[in-house]
């Protein structure tokens, strides 16, 4: 446990530590901020380090177990409704609960004056991400090459960005990357390897990876859907 707590902190030192010794050169070379707001950044980045160690461990200890067990305990079941019924349900859950998620949709909403509300946005993000989890999830089951999907995928958000309206493109693309966030990425990888570990015949290489780059899709596709229907 002890070892587990320093790795953490070796980790989350050499993630925090750069930015923080560049924006501390510009705030004396540079920049010259208020010594208010500068002394905020240092007391944020000092509970940002203590944030993330704690994070790291909560996914170690907890979130990446619990996804390897759920993903080997649903292909046991021998339905195919019933691993892609729980990986959609899992897929929206986890994209709900992301943090960048939730930063994204309230920048939306603060900038689209309230046209675009946060939680409308969340569940857009939330069920395309649930979507092609749960598509991923067939994937591995029927050995569908995983070239096929990603092609089709994006082959559809090019067609689908000259129809958009401009001002969702981006927001689309932006949506697609928020979900590769900290609570949703340990998540969907643990149930992909757990699912592949128990399947006969599958690689862990080449079927337990991929997910994550497959739910990135989903929610560019909704919310260019959604900038269609508004727009």
């Amino acid at each position: 446990m002890r070892t587990g707590w320093k790795e953490n902190m070796k980790e989350v030192v050499q993630a925090v530590l750069p930015i923080t010794i560049v924006v501390v050169l510009l705030q004396i070379f540079l920049v010259g901020m208020p010594w208010l707001v500068f002394a905020r950044f240092l007391i944020g980045a000092f509970m940002v380090l203590l944030g993330l160690m704690l994070f790291l461990q909560g996914v170690k200890i907890g979130l990446l177990p619990m996804g390897e067990a759920v993903g080997s305990e649903l292909p046991k079941h021998g339905s195919m409704f019933f691993l892609l019924f729980f990986a959609f349900l899992l897929g929206f859950a986890v994209t709900v609960a992301e943090p960048d998620v939730r930063v994204l949709a309230h920048q939306v909403d603060f900038v689209s004056d309230g046209m675009i509300g946060s939680n409308l946005l969340v569940f857009t993000v939330a069920l395309g991400v649930a979507v092609f989890v749960a598509m991923a999830m067939m994937r591995i089951v029927l050995k569908v090459p995983i070239q096929w999907l990603l092609s089709g995928g994006y082959l559809l958000i090019l067609a689908l960005s000259f129809v958009t309206p401009p001002s969702f493109v981006p927001i689309a693309f932006d949506a697609g990357g928020v979900t590769t966030g900290p609570v949703t990425v340990p998540f969907i990888l643990a149930l992909g390897l757990g699912t592949v570990a128990v399947m006969g015949g599958r690689s862990s290489f080449s079927d337990g990876f991929g997910l994550v780059g497959l739910a990135s899709i989903g929610p560019v596709i909704g919310v260019m859907l959604l900038g269609m229907i508004y727009g």
